[in-house]
């Protein structure tokens, strides 16, 4: 589990494919690095992947196809940024909200619309994840917990405060670019409850 509070913003150092398999390794940081262990979950972008090397500063993982066809990971190249979260701490505060690192799907940045200090960002996605949202709801975007604006039937925005566009990859954000979403995870089992119902009665 995860709370979308991004801890770091961390470069790849390494990608290479082993086989249908993608290995990359990132660059953590020593503070970091130093306390993870490998078989730990950590968050890239949203996507819960698991620890298999600590070389250094650098965490090492391995993400599998069904990883690189339902995220964003596939089309990264050395020397980009990923935001980095560790697994929550039970006994820790949940600052964001629970977040799974189990990406639903990509949406695309649509429009970017600058409010004051902050930045309105449109992101267009599939029907079957957009219709699942609701105003001031809660969703991950690229591992980043965010509050839902005025969800439709073909996307929905979010406002970043300078403070996200400064410690995230958010900041960076540009129009066409492919971002993982993950909904959140009480709204998909109501919905997905409230479905079985609707099949129930015809």
């Amino acid at each position: 589990m995860f709370t979308g509070i991004v801890e770091r913003v961390a470069t790849i150092a390494r990608l290479e494919a082993a086989g249908e398999r993608l290995e990359l390794e990132v660059d953590a940081g020593a503070e970091i690095a130093r306390e993870v262990r490998i078989g730990d979950s950590v968050a890239l972008n949203g996507c819960c992947l698991t620890v298999v090397a600590v070389r250094g500063e650098r965490l090492a993982f391995q993400a599998v196809p069904e990883t690189l066809r339902r995220t964003s990971l596939g089309a990264r190249r050395s020397g980009d940024v990923l935001n980095l979260e560790r697994a929550m701490r039970a006994d820790s505060r949940l600052d964001g909200h629970i977040v799974q690192g189990h990406v639903d799907g990509t949406g695309r940045v649509a429009e970017l619309r600058a409010e004051g200090d902050d930045l309105l960002v449109r992101i267009d996605a599939a029907r079957e994840l957009a219709v699942q949202l609701v105003p001031k709801g809660s969703v991950a975007v690229e591992g980043v917990s965010l509050t839902v604006v005025d969800p439709d039937e073909s996307g929905f925005w979010v406002a970043l405060i300078p403070h996200t566009r400064a410690v995230t990859t958010l900041g960076k954000l540009a129009p066409g670019q492919p971002v993982n979403l993950e909904l959140d995870v009480l709204g998909k089992y109501v919905w997905k409850y409230l479905e079985r119902i609707g099949r129930a009665n015809g």
